[in-house]
């Protein structure tokens, strides 16, 4: 197995959704959590629940 193997292997490790921790299910959607949308990086300003850069659409909506 070559480095890049190994590390393109770690990589995908790292990107596993784990239930409870980065995601849970409310009335069956699932939600992202605060942990999981911090990790990611970046706002997405689609007015996620835990969003954690706080954007909310409401604000969005309410500006002129």
């Amino acid at each position: 197995m070559t480095h890049a193997n190994t590390e393109n292997e770690r990589r995908k490790e790292n990107e596993k959704f784990v239930e409870g921790l980065d995601y849970y299910f409310d009335d069956g959607l699932m939600v992202l959590t605060a942990h999981f949308l911090k990790k990611r990086g970046y706002c997405c300003e689609n007015g996620c629940r835990h969003c954690p850069y706080g954007f909310s659409k409401s604000i969005v909506n309410e500006s002129p």
